[in-house]
Protein backbone atom coordinates (compact mmCIF):
# COMPACT_ATOMS: atom_id res chain seq x y z
CA UNK A 1 0.00 0.00 0.00
CA UNK A 2 1.37 2.94 -0.85
CA UNK A 3 1.58 6.42 1.11
CA UNK A 4 0.01 9.89 0.04
CA UNK A 5 1.53 13.26 0.67
CA UNK A 6 -2.01 15.00 2.28
CA UNK A 7 -1.47 17.97 0.02
CA UNK A 8 -0.68 15.97 -3.06
CA UNK A 9 -4.42 14.29 -3.22
CA UNK A 10 -7.51 13.78 -5.29
CA UNK A 11 -10.84 15.92 -4.96
CA UNK A 12 -12.18 15.34 -1.85
CA UNK A 13 -14.51 17.56 -0.75
CA UNK A 14 -15.47 17.69 2.59
CA UNK A 15 -19.16 18.14 1.12
CA UNK A 16 -20.72 15.48 -0.35
CA UNK A 17 -18.63 15.21 -4.03
CA UNK A 18 -21.64 16.20 -6.94
CA UNK A 19 -22.79 12.01 -7.34
CA UNK A 20 -24.99 12.23 -10.29
CA UNK A 21 -28.57 10.22 -9.43
CA UNK A 22 -28.68 7.34 -11.62
CA UNK A 23 -30.02 8.11 -14.92
CA UNK A 24 -33.88 6.65 -16.05
CA UNK A 25 -32.09 4.04 -18.38
CA UNK A 26 -29.20 3.11 -15.99
CA UNK A 27 -29.78 -0.10 -13.88
CA UNK A 28 -32.24 -0.32 -11.56
CA UNK A 29 -32.20 -1.02 -7.52
CA UNK A 30 -35.52 -1.95 -6.56
CA UNK A 31 -35.10 -5.81 -7.63
CA UNK A 32 -31.54 -5.72 -6.98
CA UNK A 33 -29.67 -8.21 -5.21
CA UNK A 34 -27.18 -7.34 -2.51
CA UNK A 35 -24.39 -9.22 -4.81
CA UNK A 36 -25.24 -6.83 -7.71
CA UNK A 37 -25.62 -3.26 -6.07
CA UNK A 38 -21.71 -3.88 -5.28
CA UNK A 39 -20.90 -5.23 -8.30
CA UNK A 40 -22.55 -1.78 -9.59
CA UNK A 41 -20.81 0.44 -7.29
CA UNK A 42 -17.33 -1.66 -7.83
CA UNK A 43 -18.02 -0.97 -12.00
CA UNK A 44 -18.99 3.10 -11.26
CA UNK A 45 -16.54 3.70 -8.99
CA UNK A 46 -13.55 1.67 -9.36
CA UNK A 47 -12.96 -0.52 -12.30
CA UNK A 48 -12.93 2.58 -14.60
CA UNK A 49 -10.06 4.46 -12.24
CA UNK A 50 -6.52 5.12 -14.26
CA UNK A 51 -3.49 3.07 -13.11
CA UNK A 52 -2.03 5.88 -10.96
CA UNK A 53 -5.17 6.06 -8.77
CA UNK A 54 -5.12 2.24 -8.19
CA UNK A 55 -1.76 2.27 -6.92
CA UNK A 56 -2.78 4.20 -3.92
CA UNK A 57 -4.99 3.02 -1.71
CA UNK A 58 -5.50 6.43 -0.18
CA UNK A 59 -7.18 7.84 -3.57
CA UNK A 60 -8.64 4.60 -3.81
CA UNK A 61 -10.57 4.90 0.04
CA UNK A 62 -12.04 8.40 -1.58
CA UNK A 63 -13.58 6.28 -4.05
CA UNK A 64 -15.24 4.12 -1.37
CA UNK A 65 -16.51 6.56 -0.10
CA UNK A 66 -18.13 8.20 -2.82
CA UNK A 67 -19.56 5.08 -3.74
CA UNK A 68 -20.69 4.82 0.20
CA UNK A 69 -22.37 8.68 -0.31
CA UNK A 70 -24.12 7.01 -3.71
CA UNK A 71 -25.59 4.18 -1.66
CA UNK A 72 -26.91 5.46 1.06
CA UNK A 73 -28.37 8.97 -1.18
CA UNK A 74 -29.64 7.06 -3.81
CA UNK A 75 -29.48 3.43 -4.25
CA UNK A 76 -31.47 3.00 -0.47
CA UNK A 77 -33.45 5.44 -1.70
CA UNK A 78 -34.63 3.71 -4.40
CA UNK A 79 -34.80 0.15 -2.45
CA UNK A 80 -34.91 0.89 1.25
CA UNK A 81 -35.09 -2.55 2.11
CA UNK A 82 -30.95 -2.50 1.68
CA UNK A 83 -29.92 -0.98 5.10
CA UNK A 84 -28.32 1.87 6.24
CA UNK A 85 -24.08 1.32 6.71
CA UNK A 86 -20.99 2.92 8.25
CA UNK A 87 -18.69 3.53 5.57
CA UNK A 88 -16.17 1.30 7.16
CA UNK A 89 -19.01 -1.93 6.99
CA UNK A 90 -19.56 -0.86 3.80
CA UNK A 91 -15.60 -0.31 2.63
CA UNK A 92 -15.01 -4.07 4.33
CA UNK A 93 -18.00 -5.33 1.89
CA UNK A 94 -16.92 -3.36 -1.37
CA UNK A 95 -12.85 -4.35 -0.77
CA UNK A 96 -13.81 -7.79 -0.61
CA UNK A 97 -16.64 -7.95 -3.23
CA UNK A 98 -14.05 -5.78 -6.54
CA UNK A 99 -11.83 -8.05 -7.99
CA UNK A 100 -8.83 -4.62 -8.07
CA UNK A 101 -9.31 -4.29 -3.89
CA UNK A 102 -9.42 -7.64 -2.67
CA UNK A 103 -5.19 -7.24 -2.86
CA UNK A 104 -6.58 -5.31 -0.08
CA UNK A 105 -9.20 -7.26 1.72
CA UNK A 106 -7.25 -8.78 4.70
CA UNK A 107 -5.69 -5.95 5.19
CA UNK A 108 -8.72 -3.36 4.88
CA UNK A 109 -9.23 -2.40 8.82
CA UNK A 110 -5.56 -0.82 8.51
CA UNK A 111 -6.33 0.35 5.02
CA UNK A 112 -9.63 2.02 6.10
CA UNK A 113 -7.55 3.35 9.72
CA UNK A 114 -4.69 4.90 7.30
CA UNK A 115 -7.25 6.34 5.04
CA UNK A 116 -9.02 7.98 8.46
CA UNK A 117 -5.80 9.34 9.67
CA UNK A 118 -5.08 10.59 5.84
CA UNK A 119 -8.54 12.37 5.84
CA UNK A 120 -7.33 14.29 8.86
CA UNK A 121 -4.45 15.49 7.57
CA UNK A 122 -5.94 16.92 4.16
CA UNK A 123 -5.89 20.59 4.47
CA UNK A 124 -9.03 22.58 4.60
CA UNK A 125 -10.29 26.18 3.35
CA UNK A 126 -13.63 28.15 4.37
CA UNK A 127 -14.73 31.60 5.50
CA UNK A 128 -15.66 33.35 8.49
CA UNK A 129 -18.66 35.21 6.88
CA UNK A 130 -19.82 38.71 9.22
CA UNK A 131 -22.57 40.53 8.68
CA UNK A 132 -21.87 44.61 8.17
CA UNK A 133 -21.97 45.52 11.68
CA UNK A 134 -19.29 42.41 12.34
CA UNK A 135 -21.24 41.35 15.29
CA UNK A 136 -22.38 38.24 13.81
CA UNK A 137 -21.19 35.37 11.71
CA UNK A 138 -22.55 32.22 9.72
CA UNK A 139 -22.09 28.92 10.81
CA UNK A 140 -23.33 25.58 9.85
CA UNK A 141 -24.29 22.40 11.57
CA UNK A 142 -23.35 18.89 10.10
CA UNK A 143 -26.46 16.34 9.12
CA UNK A 144 -26.58 14.00 11.64
CA UNK A 145 -27.90 15.09 15.12
CA UNK A 146 -24.81 14.36 16.91
CA UNK A 147 -23.26 17.14 14.84
CA UNK A 148 -21.58 20.14 15.88
CA UNK A 149 -22.03 23.81 14.46
CA UNK A 150 -18.85 25.21 12.92
CA UNK A 151 -17.70 27.94 10.55
CA UNK A 152 -18.42 26.92 6.50
CA UNK A 153 -15.41 25.02 4.91
CA UNK A 154 -13.98 21.76 3.46
CA UNK A 155 -11.15 19.53 1.93
CA UNK A 156 -8.82 21.30 -1.17
CA UNK A 157 -8.43 19.98 -4.12
CA UNK A 158 -5.04 19.08 -5.95
CA UNK A 159 -3.32 21.91 -7.07
CA UNK A 160 -6.19 23.89 -6.00
CA UNK A 161 -5.45 27.71 -4.14
CA UNK A 162 -6.65 27.92 -1.34
CA UNK A 163 -8.93 31.49 -2.01
CA UNK A 164 -10.30 28.95 -4.94
CA UNK A 165 -11.22 26.35 -2.03
CA UNK A 166 -12.67 28.52 0.33
CA UNK A 167 -14.96 30.19 -2.35
CA UNK A 168 -16.34 26.65 -3.81
CA UNK A 169 -16.91 25.26 -0.25
CA UNK A 170 -19.05 28.33 1.17
CA UNK A 171 -20.64 28.31 -1.91
CA UNK A 172 -21.71 24.38 -1.85
CA UNK A 173 -22.44 24.33 1.75
CA UNK A 174 -24.28 27.49 2.29
CA UNK A 175 -25.10 28.83 -1.37
CA UNK A 176 -23.86 32.47 -1.28
CA UNK A 177 -20.89 33.33 -3.52
CA UNK A 178 -18.59 35.43 -1.37
CA UNK A 179 -15.83 35.79 -4.09
CA UNK A 180 -16.49 39.56 -4.80
CA UNK A 181 -16.01 40.31 -0.59
CA UNK A 182 -13.45 38.33 0.09
CA UNK A 183 -9.89 40.01 0.67
CA UNK A 184 -7.13 37.18 0.57
CA UNK A 185 -5.18 38.99 3.25
CA UNK A 186 -8.08 38.90 5.60
CA UNK A 187 -7.31 35.54 6.40
CA UNK A 188 -6.77 33.42 9.71
CA UNK A 189 -4.60 29.71 9.21
CA UNK A 190 -4.37 27.23 11.97
CA UNK A 191 -3.10 23.65 12.39
CA UNK A 192 -5.50 21.53 14.36
CA UNK A 193 -4.44 18.14 15.15
CA UNK A 194 -2.19 17.96 12.28
CA UNK A 195 -4.99 19.42 9.94
CA UNK A 196 -3.70 22.83 8.50
CA UNK A 197 -7.35 25.30 8.33
CA UNK A 198 -7.19 28.21 6.73
CA UNK A 199 -10.26 30.51 6.96
CA UNK A 200 -10.71 33.82 5.18
CA UNK A 201 -12.63 36.63 6.91
CA UNK A 202 -15.44 38.09 4.77
CA UNK A 203 -17.34 41.00 6.28
CA UNK A 204 -20.25 42.78 4.54
CA UNK A 205 -22.84 39.88 3.90
CA UNK A 206 -26.68 40.24 3.83
CA UNK A 207 -28.17 39.18 7.16
CA UNK A 208 -31.27 38.58 4.70
CA UNK A 209 -29.65 36.73 2.25
CA UNK A 210 -31.74 33.36 2.15
CA UNK A 211 -28.72 30.50 2.80
CA UNK A 212 -29.70 26.98 0.90
CA UNK A 213 -27.51 24.59 0.69
CA UNK A 214 -25.87 22.80 -2.03
CA UNK A 215 -24.67 19.58 -0.74
CA UNK A 216 -26.74 16.49 0.14
CA UNK A 217 -27.16 15.07 3.09
CA UNK A 218 -24.72 17.10 5.18
CA UNK A 219 -25.90 20.19 5.76
CA UNK A 220 -28.89 20.37 8.51
CA UNK A 221 -28.89 23.95 9.75
CA UNK A 222 -27.75 27.48 8.37
CA UNK A 223 -27.64 30.08 11.07
CA UNK A 224 -26.36 33.85 11.83
CA UNK A 225 -25.05 33.37 15.62
CA UNK A 226 -23.83 36.73 17.63
CA UNK A 227 -19.94 37.13 18.11
CA UNK A 228 -20.41 37.42 21.33
CA UNK A 229 -22.41 34.30 21.91
CA UNK A 230 -19.66 31.88 20.96
CA UNK A 231 -17.36 29.79 23.02
CA UNK A 232 -13.99 31.63 23.74
CA UNK A 233 -14.84 35.38 22.40
CA UNK A 234 -15.23 36.36 26.17
CA UNK A 235 -13.44 34.62 28.49
CA UNK A 236 -15.85 35.44 31.51
CA UNK A 237 -19.10 33.69 29.61
CA UNK A 238 -21.18 30.31 29.96
CA UNK A 239 -20.77 28.39 26.67
CA UNK A 240 -23.86 28.72 24.64
CA UNK A 241 -25.93 25.17 24.18
CA UNK A 242 -24.95 22.96 21.26
CA UNK A 243 -21.29 21.83 19.89
CA UNK A 244 -19.23 24.81 19.19
CA UNK A 245 -15.60 22.84 19.63
CA UNK A 246 -15.04 23.43 15.45
CA UNK A 247 -15.10 27.03 16.37
CA UNK A 248 -13.49 27.58 19.35
CA UNK A 249 -9.68 27.38 18.00
CA UNK A 250 -10.47 30.18 15.62
CA UNK A 251 -12.35 32.25 18.38
CA UNK A 252 -9.69 32.50 20.32
CA UNK A 253 -7.35 34.15 17.15
CA UNK A 254 -10.50 35.94 16.05
CA UNK A 255 -10.89 38.63 18.79
CA UNK A 256 -12.61 41.53 18.88
CA UNK A 257 -9.96 43.68 18.18
CA UNK A 258 -8.53 41.81 15.40
CA UNK A 259 -12.09 41.33 13.80
CA UNK A 260 -14.01 44.36 14.88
Amino acid sequence: MSSTDPTAHPAASSSNPPVLPPTQDSFSFKEATHEEVLEDLSSRFILNLPDEELASVERICFQVEQAHWFYEDFIREENPTFPSLPLKRFSAMLFHACPLLQQWSNEHEKAFEDFLRYKTRVPVCGAIMLNDAMDKCVLVKGWKASSGWGFPKGKINQDEPESKCAIREVLEETGYDITDLMDEDLVIQLTVREQHITLYVVPNVPEDYEFQTRTRKEISKIDWWRLVDLPSWKRSQVPPPGKFYLIAPFMKCASPCSIM
